[in-house]
């Protein structure tokens, strides 16, 4: 099922990344060695195509979208935005998970406790 709305969402981001047709082109040729046409770029912003699920990673990174779901519209039922980390946070939470002892102590200093408590 073709959704028109990501095509929308495609063009948006690339205007919006000051990017014409033609750069993004050039950019699949020259930074992922993989050839694409104005066509299959106009075909996906106009809701007639939709890109494949590895291409269109390529092109929010292209577009400097680093959260897709909420840049999307989608939100959670909570109401909140998804979590979004950076590296150096990600490394953070495994040493975290991976070392129960310290787990204690890191609560404390940052004065966390537990959920209902």
């Amino acid at each position: 099922m073709k959704d028109k709305s990501i095509g929308k969402w495609l063009r948006y981001y690339r205007k919006t990344a000051k990017l014409s047709v033609n750069d993004v082109i050039d950019k699949f040729a020259n930074e992922y060695d993989i050839e694409y046409t104005n066509k299959a770029v106009y075909g996906w912003e106009s809701g007639q195509n939709q890109p494949p699920a590895d291409t269109f990673l390529i092109l929010c990174k292209m577009y400097n979208v680093t959260n897709i779901v909420e840049s999307m519209g989608y939100v959670s039922k909570n109401g909140r935005s998804p979590l979004i980390l950076t590296e150096k946070e990600e490394a953070l939470v495994e040493q975290y998970r991976s070392n129960k002892k310290m787990q204690a102590a890191v609560d404390k200093l940052l004065d966390i406790s537990e959920p209902n408590e």
